[in-house]
C-alpha cells in the first residue's frame, strides 16, 4: 500500500495548520516550509476545503486554518478523502475489471485473493481510523514548524 503524494502533501498541510492553529497560515508558507508548489497545494488545499478538512478566508487578511479541531480529523477519514483509489488490485474496483482492457477476471467468481487483499485494506484504514491529527502533531513537530527558519 502506497498513498499518494496529494496526500501525503495534504496530511502534512493539515500537521502545519495544527501546529498554527492559533492563527491564519497562507498557502505560500505552507508551501515553503515544505518545498511543495503552490500551485499544487492549491489543489490540495481545494480538495481539503470540499472535505470540511480545512476553512479559507478570502480577503487581504485571509488565509487557512483547520475546518474543524484537529483532535476531530480522523487520519482515515483524510486519507479516504484524498485518495483516488484505494483498490490494491485492480478487480478490486467496484466493476470487478482487472487488465488494461477493462476486461472482466475470469477469477472473479471464484477468487478468494481479493477479499483477503480487501481485508488487508479494511486493517489499514482501521488503525488510521484510531488516530486523529492532534495524536500525530508531537511536541517535536511543533518545535520544528514554529522554529524560525521553518518559514
Amino acid at each position: 500500500m502506497r498513498l499518494t503524494l496529494h496526500t501525503d502533501y495534504a496530511l502534512r498541510t493539515l500537521v502545519y495548520l495544527g501546529v498554527h492553529a492559533d492563527r491564519l497560515a497562507s498557502i505560500r508558507e505552507v508551501a515553503l516550509v515544505y518545498g511543495i508548489s503552490e500551485n499544487h497545494l492549491v489543489k490540495i488545499i481545494h480538495k481539503l476545503g470540499q472535505g470540511g478538512f480545512v476553512e479559507t478566508i478570502r480577503g487581504r487578511n485571509g488565509g487557512l486554518r483547520l475546518g474543524r479541531p484537529a483532535t476531530s480529523i480522523l487520519i482515515g477519514d483524510v486519507v479516504r478523502h484524498t485518495e483516488e483509489d484505494l483498490a490494491l488490485v485492480a478487480c478490486m474496483h467496484p466493476a470487478g475489471r482487472c487488465d488494461s482492457a477493462r476486461k472482466t477476471c475470469i477469477l472473479a467468481d471464484a477468487c478468494h485473493l481479493r477479499g483477503v487483499l480487501g481485508k488487508a485494506l479494511g486493517s489499514f484504514v482501521a488503525v488510521l481510523d484510531r488516530y486523529t491529527l492532534a495524536d500525530v502533531i508531537t511536541d517535536s513537530e511543533r518545535l520544528r514548524l514554529r522554529a524560525p527558519t521553518a518559514m
